[in-house]
């Protein structure tokens, strides 16, 4: 059987400067499936970029030939026209990129973005374009297409941004497929929705597929065969079995060893969690809702947090799980004081052992003011939550200024100071933000955290962005600090096996309530609720033995109605939180 594509000693650089992708090759067979693995700024993207010639305008393609065997004869598309490439973009080869909200048109519907592909490439009618759109949103998993077909970008959720993004590239039944990142941006469940969604349609069609990931459990449940790259250069290539499972170069090892694992159920006796003697943190009955605009005069009651009641010990680490929507982070800028509760709800804040408790939602000036130093929160985004035009001695030093604490000398050194905390120097000073990598950027982000010296850290996703070298970095500096400095953690999540690494006790939730609450040792040796299985089972894990229990994870990710009786939940019959055993507490029909 010939090569569907073939990528031959591919070069790419800027400027003068040295070639960011160098004597990149590899095949790929019609269905096939190969995976280009790697941190970011590895080459990933642009050598896919390179295949359908949408580099930025900067870029020389110093060597290489690309090749595309299809169904109208051989072509090189490297040496194709821009006009005869735009018979190729959207109808031979078709991408998926990272960011879907970025990629659609925020000006215009679904329906009519995803037709256009129809429009241009088959000369459809709208009507026909329509039909067959329709059709495509049925395939992907739209509950109810018309509405999708009708519905702004802004109007849906992330997962089913990405499913629109999946359509369009879909909808001319391409014969490559390119998926940059397909789930990166995404819920553990719904990446395991879309990763099975993508097989089912390859299967369906016979396309094949180019996936670019850093994330080698994800290569374990889709590829065939894997190239490794890192800084533009190829490490390691071949079927996807010896590489995931005997890995020759170092890289390769260091990727493997970087990710995150949920442990192993080990049987035996669960050990018991302590009584909490000494609370940092207390959230009592805490609900919020929120009064969203319907249709014409209509109003919706939307409710973020239901009931939730949670105890963070002095020194631990609490972590909040669920997916986008689940409450998660309402609950943390409850917990600080940025928005507050229902009538009835309650949170407690002792920022000292033994010291004064605040009533965080009934707080005078000075008491807002401690608030405020005492704790802090990490953001998700590295990329956003820094100033661009700040230099970092001033992002850092800016908290003191306001607090109006230290002369301009003694802020400086304590930027030096905090720099030194998160494994910077103080070189790095004079420079701004873009000068640093997404792991760099989250370090200042916990450098200016920590500057205020706070007693609890709110972290909300902090590595999710990030690579999973990186992602290991920030954990054991997370880790690390909380040991030697005494902190407290409250941290959110929608990974259980970041969760598993860092947390002493687990809250999972999902449509805003509490659905199971324990350690992770009982979490994982002995999970009850389905939903909470649903996020375990929905963990991709660089082991082709064990793939994604599909079945599993969508009765979990189902709706709560579909759920098995003894937990099921609907707008009016909600189970209590029930304790099993000493702090193991799930939500069940006794």
């Amino acid at each position: 059987m010939k090569d569907l594509l073939t990528v031959e000693d591919l070069s790419i650089g800027f400027g003068l400067g040295t070639s960011v992708v160098q004597n990149v090759s590899f095949s790929l067979k019609p269905g096939g499936t190969l995976a280009l693995v790697g941190e970011s700024g590895s080459g990933k993207t642009i050598t896919c970029r390179a295949i359908l010639r949408i580099l930025p305008k900067a870029a020389q393609l110093r060597s290489g030939r690309v090749v595309l065997n299809g169904r109208d004869g051989e072509r090189v598309l490297s040496t194709m026209t821009e006009k005869q490439m735009r018979g190729v973009r959207g109808d031979s080869v078709s991408m998926i990129f990272q960011e879907p909200m970025r990629s659609l048109s925020p000006l215009h519907r679904i329906g009519n973005q995803i037709s256009e592909v129809l429009w241009l490439h088959r000369g459809a009618s709208e009507s026909q374009a329509k039909k067959k759109v329709l059709a495509t949103f049925e395939r992907v998993g739209f509950p109810d297409p018309e509405r999708a077909y009708r519905a702004y970008p802004f109007e849906l959720s992330g997962g089913m941004r990405q499913r629109a993004m999946i359509a369009m590239a879909m909808v001319s039944e391409p014969e490559l497929l390119i998926a940059d990142e397909p789930t990166t941006a995404l819920d553990v469940t719904t990446q395991a929705q879309v990763l099975g969604l993508i097989r089912e349609l390859q299967a369906d069609t016979g396309m094949a597929l180019i996936l670019v990931t850093h994330d080698l459990g994800v290569v374990a449940n889709m590829a065939k065969d894997v190239v490794v790259m890192h800084k533009g250069r190829v490490m390691e290539a071949g079927p996807a079995e010896p590489v995931l499972m005997s890995p020759a170069h170092p890289y390769t090892k260091k990727l493997i060893a970087a990710a995150p694992a949920i442990p192993e159920p080990e049987g035996g006796a669960v050990a018991e969690p302590p009584p909490v003697v000494d609370p940092i943190l207390m959230l009592k009955d805490v609900s919020k809702t929120y009064l969203i605009r319907g249709g014409i005069g209509a109003e919706v009651i939307v409710p973020a947090c239901q009931h939730v009641s949670i105890t963070l010990p002095r020194g631990k680490t609490l972590a909040i799980v669920g997916e986008s929507g689940s409450g998660k982070s309402t609950a943390a800028r409850i917990a600080l004081g940025a928005e507050p509760p229902d009538e009835g709800g309650e949170v407690l804040f002792t920022p000292d052992p033994g010291g004064e408790t605040i009533a965080v939602h009934a707080m005078d000036r000075t008491q807002r003011t401690l608030l405020q130093k005492r704790a802090q929160m990490v953001f998700q985004d590295p990329y956003s939550s820094l100033s661009p035009r700040m230099r970092i001695i001033d992002a850092l030093t800016e908290p003191l200024e306001i607090h109006n604490i230290g002369t301009r000398s003694e802020r400086k050194d304590r930027a030096v100071q905090m720099l030194q905390q998160v494994g910077l120097g103080p070189e790095m000073l004079m420079r701004y933000p873009h000068a640093f990598s997404g792991g760099q950027r989250q370090r200042l982000s916990i450098a200016r955290a920590l500057t205020l010296d706070p007693a609890l850290l709110v972290c909300d996703e902090p590595t999710s962005a990030l690579d999973v070298s990186v992602q290991e970095q920030i954990l054991t500096l997370l880790e690390d600090i909380r040991d030697r400095m005494g902190l407290s953690y409250l941290f959110i999540s929608h990974d259980l096996a970041v969760v598993s690494r860092i947390a002493d006790e687990v809250a999972v939730m999902r449509r805003g309530l509490i659905v199971e609450q324990a350690t992770p040792d009982q979490l994982f040796n002995n999970p009850v609720h389905p939903y909470t299985k649903a996020l375990i089972a929905a963990r991709p894990e660089p082991d082709i033995s064990r793939p994604i229990d599909l079945a599993l994870v969508s009765q979990g990710a189902g709706s709560p109605e579909s759920w098995p009786e003894q937990f099921r939940l609907t707008d009016t019959v909600i189970p209590a939180l029930t304790s099993l055993s000493p702090g193991h507490k799930v939500r069940c029909h006794v």
